[in-house]
Formats: structure tokens, C-alpha cells, sequence
């Protein structure tokens, strides 16, 4: 193929010779009017363009016929040209990024209203159906609400930990509220602690809310950042700078055609394909991995509906804790005898009120909210947005041929196939880098691929195997962290015998690294919750890269 594309150039080139060595006087002098008005256009200026055609053996890109091109032209052009795709495959980046974004704003915007819709109704129903039980331990719901958002917008929380520490809390405060007559030290609650698990204090609430709420914070986190993650690819690979071989070969398939005075002469189709995808060959590499994100994402919708569902779970939690309160109240009597039986009689505390005093009884009946059929909408629109944009690589050459570079709409005699008005023959390449080897238009070093486009396909590898493992209800963020060997996972480095026993009373703001944010928390406002706890280990990790480096750069090289 090679050498059949290598013989296709050499007859065209022997063909433009010829012309040349005839000595056509039309096309001598030829005028560059055409040239001209299309030159200055571009804002360049009008007195470098000849009036007449002139040799061109000075061209180091067009063909070297006669030419209405001076060398400062031509090179002007082919920045122009390389300028102006550059610019053509950003609009067309933009427009996805427009997309992912309005669908990432309307999914985080209801995920957010289902949760802060929930802490609405428990602040407004709670205080008068459980009074100061409810309002002295208020403080642990809100601790809740907050590490659950921010748990959803990307801190390195383990959830069911998160579940387990504020049931762990609320327990402690409710038993002393309920028995303000007694003297219930630290030991004791200690034990209360341990038998918690056995007693079920809250019933079967704690146990519900954990199945469901993992599942399904799990899946709405993971699907927003998914978005968050799509759209940060696509606008750093639409910012890779096209290489020098693309910009001769863009300015050939554009702007020689004028140069050798035939404008009116439209790229070829399959000319322009090839060019482009020598262009962008190394972005359609990420069409793999990209293809398998969408997948993923569009797969992870499902686990929006049902018991364990996201709009069903999210906006419900102050339900599980109603239901928790009611069970402590009504087992009271039971639960006391049994604390008592396995951690012994407490105190009497001579100066505390009464059992009946300060205690005011009251349960909460709360019915479940119908959905708001937001979800309902969204997740419809955005299915059939994913899958549009599953092809969005690989079919950017043949978009920008047909909408950006004025591609003729016919292969035949009359398109320019860069080297004269006439058919283009040789064959459309593959898509990606591996299939350039053999690319006729764009010379393509298939043994150097772009850095910043690996590393995006690694961030969508990373990303679709959390969507993954999302879908299976599991938090590959929490996975991440215990293999890394920080023990608990809960992103504070500590053993467990050197943070005592009381880790249920860590505020909510300890466990707070951000792992993979969402667009909507900025980076510091993340870091302000985890760079004053950052250990000295951590800025030894920061230096690990540096120290990298300067072994590699000291490393004797062997060629």
C-alpha cells in the first residue's frame, strides 16, 4: 500500500512538472486576484501577495508550480491553517463539554435537593414529636447531613463507617437523655457500645439505611463524577497542540489549492480523512476507553429506581432515623434491663431530674414523598446524549471534513487532491495511531504517542472501573485506601490503639480528603477540611514525583 501511495505522488508531481517545463503563457500570467482577496481576508497583508503568478520553487509545502505564493504566504497560511483547525476542534469539544455539563448541574442540583429536602423535613418535624431528645442531640443529625454531602461530592469517607460512628453517638447521647437520673460514665458507655450490635437498640432502622443508602450514594456519586470526569477529558484533549507534519499537511489540504490558482477546487473527501485522522490520531485512541465510560455510565441509571434506588433512598433518610427513634423509645424498658444486666447497676445521680422530668415522649409517623419526576426526565435525555457521544473520536475527522473545511461533496476530477485538481486514489486509513504507519498525507511517529492523551485514557479507565464497581454497590474508593495500607480507611493515617477508643466523637470534618471531587466543590474548598490534619508522611508522598525525576535524569542513558 505503501509503495502504491509513494507512485500515486510521483505521477502527480511528474504530472505538475511537465505542466510546468510547457510553459503554458496563460498560466504564466495568470492573475492572483483570487489569491488576493482571499489573503487579505485573512488580515494579512495585501502587499506581499504578487500580481502575477510567479515560480515556485521557493514553496516548502505546495506543490512547486507556478504560484501566486510567496514563501512569508505560504508560511503565513499553514499557521493560519493549523490555527484554524485547532480552533474548529475546540468548537466542536466545547459543544460536548456543554452537554456533560448541563447534564452534570441537573443530576448533582437534584441529588442535592433530595438530601437537603430530607434534613428540611427532619429539622421541622422532629422538634415536635421528640422535643429535647430530639434537640440535644441535633447536632449528630447535622453531622450526618454534612459528612453524607460530603461523602456525595467526593470525600474519602467510608460510608457504612460514617453509618456505623453516628449511630454509635446518637446511642450514647439518647440513653443518657432517656436515664438523666443516672451516672453513666465513659466505662460504661463503653460497654453500652459493645452490646449495642446484640441489642438493636434502634431496630431494624441502622441496618435498612445502611444497605440502602451505600448502594445508593454509591451509584449517584459515582455517575456525577462521571460526568465531571468526561468533560475534563474532552476539554484537555481538545487543547493538545497539533504537531508540525499536521500543520503542513492542513495548510496543503487547504490553502494550496489557491496558491497554485485553483480555488475553486474543494478538498476531496477521502484526502481530507486521511489528513485528519494523521492529525488526530492519537485522540482517537481514547475511543476504546471512552466507548466503555459512556457504557458504564448509561448501565449505572438503573440503580437510580427501586427500594435502593437514589431518588427513592436519598431523599429518605430522615425516615430511617424517625423510624430508629421510635424503636429506642418504644424498646426502652427492654433495652435498659438488658444494659443492665450485662454492664451492671450505674449510679444514682443525687442531682439529675427524675426519669418523668425531663423526658417527653412522642413518636413520628411520616409518610414517604412521591418522586418529583425530575429524575424521571433527566435520566432519558442523558441516555440518549451518552450514546450520541459514544462516537465522538473517531468520527471527528469526518465531522470537520464535511462542517469545517468545505470538503467537496463528491470524490472525482474536479476535488483538490493536494497535489492538482483530479481524483484522489489512495486508500482511507484506519482510526488511532497504529494505523498511520502508512498515512500518505501526515508523516506520524507511531513509537511516540501523546502523554496528555494516555494519561486521559488512564483517568477514563480509572473512572469506568469505579462505575463498575459503583453498579455492584461497592466503594472503590475505600478499597483504594485500605490497600494503600491505611488500615481503617478513613483517611487519617491513625492506628487504631493510638486514637483511643472513642473515634466516634472525630468531627465531621476529619475524614475529608477529596478522592475525586465534583466540579462543584473546588479544590481548597476541600483541602481546608484535610490540610490542617495532613501528617508529616504527606509531604514526603509530594516528594516522591521530584525524587523520581532527578534519578531519571541522573540515570546514565545506553542507546
Amino acid at each position: 500500500m505503501e509503495l502504491r501511495a509513494r507512485g500515486w505522488w510521483l505521477l502527480c508531481a511528474a504530472a505538475a512538472l511537465a505542466a510546468c517545463a510547457r510553459g503554458d503563457p496563460a498560466s504564466k500570467s495568470r492573475s492572483c486576484g483570487e489569491v488576493r482577496q482571499i489573503y487579505g481576508a485573512k488580515g494579512f497583508s495585501l502587499s506581499d501577495v504578487p500580481q502575477a503568478e510567479i515560480s515556485g520553487e521557493h514553496l516548502r509545502i505546495c506543490p512547486q508550480g507556478y504560484t501566486c505564493c510567496t514563501s512569508e504566504m505560504e508560511e503565513n497560511l499553514a499557521n493560519r491553517s493549523r490555527a484554524e483547525l485547532e480552533t474548529a476542534l475546540l468548537d466542536s469539544s466545547r459543544a460536548l463539554q456543554a452537554t456533560l455539563t448541563s447534564q452534570l448541574r441537573g443530576f448533582d442540583d437534584h441529588f442535592q435537593r433530595l438530601l437537603n429536602d430530607s434534613e428540611r423535613t427532619l429539622q421541622e418535624a422532629f422538634p415536635g414529636a421528640f422535643g429535647e431528645l430530639y434537640t440535644q442531640s441535633a447536632k449528630a443529625f447535622r453531622d450526618l447531613y454534612a459528612e453524607l454531602r460530603l461523602y456525595y461530592r467526593g470525600a474519602n469517607l467510608h460510608l457504612e463507617e460514617t453509618l456505623a460512628e453516628f449511630w454509635a453517638r446518637l446511642l450514647e447521647r439518647l440513653f443518657r437523655q432517656l436515664h438523666p437520673q443516672l451516672l453513666l460514665p465513659d466505662d460504661y458507655l463503653d460497654c453500652l457500645g459493645k452490646q449495642a450490635e446484640a441489642l438493636r437498640p434502634f431496630g431494624e432502622a441502622p441496618r435498612e439505611l445502611r444497605l440502602r443508602a451505600t448502594r445508593a450514594f454509591v451509584a449517584a456519586r459515582a455517575f456525577v463524577q462521571g460526568l465531571g470526569v468526561a468533560g475534563d477529558v474532552v476539554r484537555k484533549v481538545s487543547q493538545v497542540p497539533l504537531g508540525p507534519e499536521c500543520s503542513r499537511a492542513v495548510m496543503k489540504l487547504v490553502y494550496c489549492a489557491h496558491c497554485l490558482g485553483v480555488p475553486g477546487a474543494r478538498p476531496c473527501p477521502d484526502y481530507c480523512r486521511n489528513v485528519l485522522k494523521g492529525c488526530l490520531a492519537n485522540q482517537a485512541d481514547l475511543d476504546a476507553e471512552w466507548r466503555n465510560l459512556l457504557d458504564s455510565m448509561v448501565l449505572i441509571t438503573d440503580k437510580f429506581w427501586g427500594p435502593t434506588g437514589a431518588e427513592n433512598v436519598i431523599g429518605s433518610v430522615h425516615l430511617w432515623l424517625a423510624e430508629a427513634i421510635n424503636a429506642l423509645q418504644d424498646n426502652k424498658d427492654t433495652l435498659t434491663a438488658k444494659v443492665i444486666q450485662g454492664c451492671g447497676n450505674p449510679k444514682v445521680n443525687p442531682q439529675g431530674p427524675g426519669p418523668e422530668e425531663k423526658r417527653r415522649r412522642g413518636k413520628l409517623a411520616l409518610q414517604e414523598k412521591p418522586p418529583s419526576g425530575t429524575l424521571q426526565k433527566l435520566v432519558p435525555e442523558a441516555k440518549a446524549q451518552l450514546r450520541d457521544a459514544q462516537d465522538f473520536w473517531i468520527s471527528l475527522p469526518g465531522m470537520l471534513c464535511s462542517e469545517k473545511l468545505a470538503m467537496s461533496s463528491a470524490s472525482d476530477d474536479r476535488c483538490w487532491n493536494g497535489v492538482a485538481k483530479g481524483r484522489y486514489l489512495p486508500e482511507v486509513m484506519g482510526d488511532g495511531l497504529a494505523n498511520q504507519i502508512n498515512n500518505p498525507e501526515v508523516e506520524v511517529d507511531v513509537t511516540k504517542p501523546d502523554m496528555t492523551v494516555r494519561q486521559q485514557i488512564m483517568q477514563l479507565k480509572i473512572m469506568t472501573n469505579r462505575l463498575r464497581s459503583a453498579y455492584n454497590g461497592n466503594d472503590v474508593d475505600f478499597q483504594d485506601a485500605s490497600d494503600d495500607g491505611s488500615g481503617s480507611g478513613s483517611g487519617d493515617g491513625c492506628a487504631d490503639d493510638a486514637c483511643g477508643r472513642r473515634v466516634s466523637k472525630k468531627s465531621s470534618s476529619s475524614r475529608t480528603t477529596l478522592t475525586h471531587a465534583l466540579p462543584g466543590l473546588s479544590e481548597q474548598e476541600g483541602q481546608k477540611t484535610s490540610a490542617a490534619r495532613c501528617p508529616q508522611p504527606c509531604l514526603c508522598l509530594l516528594l516522591l514525583p521530584v525524587l523520581a525525576l532527578v534519578l531519571a535524569a541522573s540515570r546514565p542513558r545506553w542507546r
